[in-house]
This record gives C-alpha cells, sequence and structure tokens, in this order.
C-alpha cells in the first residue's frame, strides 16, 4: 500500500499471522518502539502474530513501517496506511492475548491461517465473484459494523462477537451447502480465521477479500464499487469513505425520525451503552438515547 507521506499523520492498519517464540519478551520491545516514536493505537500481541492499527505523525509511521520489515517476524506484514491530520487514538495500548482473533474455538480446534484458510481475491476478483448467481457473500464482523456499511446483498450475521460466528454458520449449514461462499471484513484478519472455518467444516468454494474493505475502497479499479454506507473502524474517527462511484448512498438512519444519519453515538444510558444513529435534531430533542425507556432510567438516576 502506497505511503501518504504528504499528510501530517498516517493510520496505520495491520496484522500478521505469524508464530512469535516468546511474544511476552516481543511486546515489551514493540512497547518500546512505539513509545519512542510517540505512537498511539490498540495493538494486539500473542503467540499466534500481531494486529494493530496506529497513528502518528508521518515520519514515525515511515519509521515504524521500516523497522517491522526489517525484522524478520514480521518482515512480510502489509500495511494499509490512511492519511490523517492528528492522531485518531487517544492513548497507546499494547496488550498480550492468547489470540489476536478470538474465533471462540478450543486450542486443538483453533485455526491457524496458515494452515487453512479460504482462498484471497483480489479487489476485483471479489467485485466479479459478487455477480456470479450462486455467490454468497458473508460479512465477518460484527452486526453494528454491518448497520454502518456493507457490501450490497451481503448477509450479515446477527452476532455482537467474532466468537459468535461457529454458532451462526453450523445454524445456517444448510442454506449455504453448494454456494460460493465470499467472506470479507474490515482488513482482512477475521476473515483469515472465518474462511479457514468454513474450509473445515467441509465447504469447498471458499473466498475471502484479501486486505478487507478497506484495501476494496483503495482500488484504483473498483474504487469500491456496491460497498453501501461507511466502513466501521475502532478509532475517533468510527467511520470512513470506501465507495467512490455512483453506487455510493448511505444506509444507516437515525433510530427516531428515520432520516440518513451516518454518526454513531453512544446511549447515554450507562447500563444500556447501545451504539446507535442519532440524527442532530434528535439529539437536540430527545437527547442521545435508544428510545424513551432509556431516556427515562436515565433522568431517574440523574440528582
Amino acid at each position: 500500500m502506497n505511503s501518504s507521506s504528504d499528510s501530517p499523520f498516517q493510520v496505520l492498519l495491520y496484522y500478521r499471522y505469524v508464530h512469535i517464540p516468546d511474544a511476552a519478551d516481543y511486546l515489551e520491545r514493540h512497547r518500546e518502539l512505539c513509545s519512542r516514536l510517540e505512537l498511539k493505537g490498540r495493538i494486539l500481541i500473542g503467540e499466534e502474530g500481531i494486529n494493530g492499527t496506529v497513528s502518528g505523525e508521518t515520519p514515525s509511521t515511515e519509521a515504524y513501517m521500516k523497522a517491522l520489515h526489517e525484522d524478520p517476524i514480521t518482515a512480510d506484514i502489509v500495511f494499509k496506511i490512511d492519511p490523517a491530520e492528528d492522531h485518531v487514538f487517544p492513548k497507546l495500548s499494547i496488550k498480550l492475548r492468547h489470540e489476536i482473533v478470538t474465533l471462540g474455538l478450543p486450542d486443538e480446534a483453533d485455526i491457524d491461517p496458515n494452515q487453512i484458510t479460504g482462498e484471497r481475491l483480489s479487489p476485483v476478483e471479489f467485485y466479479e465473484a459478487m455477480q456470479e448467481e450462486d455467490s454468497v457473500i458473508i460479512d465477518g464482523r460484527n452486526l453494528y459494523e454491518a448497520d454502518l456499511g456493507r457490501f450490497k446483498g451481503a448477509i450479515c450475521p446477527s452476532v455482537d462477537n467474532f466468537r459468535e460466528f461457529p454458532g451462526w454458520l453450523r445454524d445456517h449449514a444448510d442454506e449455504l451447502k453448494g454456494k460460493k461462499l465470499l467472506t470479507y471484513c474490515t482488513g482482512g484478519i477475521r476473515c483469515e480465521k472465518l474462511s479457514g472455518f468454513l474450509r473445515r467444516e467441509g465447504f469447498e468454494r471458499v473466498y475471502q477479500l484479501e486486505g478487507g474493505i478497506v484495501t476494496y475502497g483503495k482500488d484504483p479499479e473498483v474504487r469500491g464499487r456496491d460497498f453501501e454506507g461507511l466502513c466501521y473502524v475502532f478509532d475517533e474517527r468510527v467511520g470512513v469513505e470506501v465507495n467512490r462511484t455512483e453506487t455510493r448512498r448511505v444506509i444507516s438512519r437515525c433510530r427516531h425520525c428515520g432520516i440518513e444519519e451516518s454518526r454513531y453515538g453512544n446511549c447515554r444510558l450507562p447500563e444500556c451503552n447501545a451504539q446507535i444513529f442519532v440524527c442532530p435534531a434528535c439529539r437536540e430533542k430527545i437527547g442521545l438515547f435508544c428510545g424513551e425507556d432509556c431516556h427515562e432510567d436515565f433522568c431517574a438516576k440523574s440528582p
């Protein structure tokens, strides 16, 4: 992915499934590198690899990419780069995890994408495959992400966490039999395991969008075609543009009045905290609440 070195800041999205023998030691060395470069973001490190999104001043992000490409462990890592005017994270968080993506399977049943995964499709190949009559497009993200934006015609499982996917896929296996299964997610990391799980469950024609939605939106030929809405990202931007063609449209709507609204907010009732779409006019009139029940509970508990 090309650098955006003319911008003051950059946002890097990346992952690599690779065995890290001493993940705890690697984490501390990685923390020192990120702190020295004054990067902010979220990074997960485990024995199965690294998964992260960071922001920083462009010279710092360039130095970070150089350091990872010079490290034999991450030499083949691919960075997805967005320009930015400032940091998109409030702080740096680096955590040690047993899995960098949690599919929720027992250890002996976990998916190693280096051993089994779906066939990778470029953005152009993925677009062409979506047009085929027997293709089924499966969104590999949580439902609240798909509510903000998704591929036209995609199945968006009603899951709130990635570990719920094995159960959902087994429950709907009969509907998927004999189909060409196209999986996608934000940057590609979840589909590495999701497509591998589908293959191990006996599905033969399983594919994944290489580089995810982010790469699809940057491809100069498809330009995000047939992705509807915005792509949910786990930073202060919340949603980013993907579709730069005439097929672009907003699909999310204010839960109260129904007009187009693409800005997420969290319900102000702490016990709820659901992510919801509420337009500015309704926020002014009703407040940032799911509905009257949350509003009444909040007012009853307020001094």
